[in-house]
């Protein structure tokens, strides 16, 4: 993934556990490292991290994407423990995500492009980019990108110029 920089890449579990992500990948969700490793997802943080609700310019339609996908999970594997753990758990905490969960809609994520509204970098619209990882369907690499010298680049460059000592989550896709 460092390869990558300083495009901002992260790989997730099917219910959108972090699992690791190069530096800009994770400051990308600002205040993600605020929670313990085990506890960040990125479903979980849209929802329930108070920065989840403001990171995202449209967090209405990127929200549905969310539970979409969720929904899709749980079709494709009703016994998933960990699934009905996020989904039990983002039910109660969350009216936003229960309202969503109730439309029963389902989504695959695929790619597409979201618009940030990064507390650090401002204002950048990026292209992303889901997919599987080889071996396994249980894991996802995003990728986000932006064309040189636009303004959406130069954001996305500055989210890779942190503080070296910040480093980035450790690349351990095995679960």
């Amino acid at each position: 993934m460092e390869s990558l920089r300083p495009s901002p890449a992260c790989v997730v579990s099917r219910t959108n556990d972090l699992l690791a992500a190069n530096r800009p990948g994770l400051r990308l969700f600002a205040g993600i490292t605020d929670w313990p490793p085990e506890r960040r997802n990125l479903t979980r943080y849209m929802f329930l991290h108070p920065m989840g609700h403001r990171l995202y310019r449209d967090w209405e339609k990127m929200a549905g994407h969310s539970a979409a996908h969720l929904r899709a999970m749980a079709g494709a594997d009703p016994d998933m423990p960990e699934l009905a753990q996020l989904v039990g758990e983002l039910v109660v905490r969350s009216p936003e995500f229960a309202r969503l969960w109730e439309r029963y809609e389902v989504r695959v994520r695929g790619g597409g492009q979201k618009h940030f509204n990064h507390p650090e970098v401002g204002s950048m619209r990026l292209h992303y980019e889901v997919m599987a990882i080889f071996r396994t369907d249980d894991q996802g690499l995003i990728t986000y990108q932006a064309l040189p010298g636009t303004p959406d680049h130069d954001a996305m460059l500055l989210l890779d110029m942190a503080d070296p000592s910040e480093a980035a989550l450790p690349s351990q896709v095995e679960r």
